[in-house]
C-alpha cells in the first residue's frame, strides 16, 4: 500500500497563440509571464508565471513551426482551437503516478514520459487528449527532475490562493482527493442540474493584496 503526496503543480490556460495568451494573462492578471519552450511530442509550446513556491501558471499553445503529433494534443487543443485563452485545467504532483492514476473517477489516459529541454516528467494524457470531467479532474503529474518549473522561475507578485472546482459529482472528486493525500487550497462544489461545472482561481497580486481571479466559463 502506497502512501500518496499530491499537491497544486500548476494551471493550464490554453489559447489560440501564446501572443495572445500571455496579453490576456497581463490584462485579467496584471503579471507578465516568463519564456517557456517546447513540448515536440504534443505540437505545442508555452509560457509560464510563478504562482507560489511550488506552483505555476502556465499558458499553452499550438505551435505553429511544429510538426503534428502522433496522438491529439492534450489539454483539449484540437477539439477545439481555442477562440480566446481561458482556464482549461488544473495539473496535480503525486509521488506515485502509476498506482494513482487508475484509482480516478475517470479515466487519466496512459502515464507518457515527456520532456522539454532539461526537464523531465510522467504525466497522463487521455487518449482523446480532452481534459477529464470539465477540467475538475486534473492529469497527473511526477517530476523526473530536482528542479521543476516553479523552483526555476523568478518570484511574481502573484500568488494563488485558492481553487474552486465545480461539478457534479464533487463528492467522487473530492474521495479521489482524499485517497492521492492532496493539500493545498481546493475547495470542491457539487453543482446541481443546469448549473455550469468548471474551475476558479483565485490570487492576491501585489504587496496591497488586490483580489484577481480566472473563472474557465469566461474568456
Amino acid at each position: 500500500m502506497h502512501t500518496f503526496i499530491s499537491s497544486i503543480d500548476h494551471l493550464v490556460v490554453t489559447a489560440p497563440t501564446l501572443e495572445s495568451g500571455a496579453a490576456w494573462i497581463q490584462q485579467q492578471l496584471g503579471c507578465a509571464l516568463q519564456p517557456g519552450g517546447q513540448h515536440p511530442r504534443m505540437g505545442t509550446h508555452n509560457q509560464l508565471l510563478r504562482i507560489g513556491a511550488d506552483c505555476y501558471l502556465e499558458v499553452l499553445a499550438i505551435d505553429p513551426a511544429a510538426t503534428a503529433p502522433a496522438q491529439p494534443r492534450w489539454f483539449g487543443l484540437d477539439h477545439a482551437t481555442p477562440s480566446m485563452p481561458r482556464l482549461a485545467a488544473w495539473v496535480m504532483r503525486t509521488n506515485h503516478i502509476h498506482e494513482l492514476a487508475p484509482l480516478a473517477p475517470a479515466d487519466l489516459g496512459p502515464v507518457q514520459s515527456m520532456q522539454r529541454g532539461d526537464l523531465e516528467w510522467l504525466i497522463t494524457i487521455p487518449t482523446d487528449g480532452a481534459c477529464p470531467m470539465g477540467g475538475t479532474l486534473p492529469p497527473l503529474i511526477q517530476w523526473q527532475t530536482n528542479k521543476p518549473p516553479a523552483a526555476r522561475l523568478p518570484e511574481s507578485p502573484l500568488t494563488l490562493l485558492g481553487l474552486k472546482l465545480k461539478h457534479p459529482e464533487a463528492d467522487r472528486l473530492r474521495a479521489w482527493f482524499d485517497r492521492a493525500g492532496l493539500t493545498g487550497p481546493l475547495e470542491l462544489i457539487r453543482s446541481g442540474p443546469g448549473e455550469a461545472t468548471g474551475l476558479t482561481a483565485g490570487f492576491r497580486r501585489g504587496a496591497g493584496g488586490e483580489l484577481v481571479q480566472l473563472d474557465s466559463s469566461r474568456s
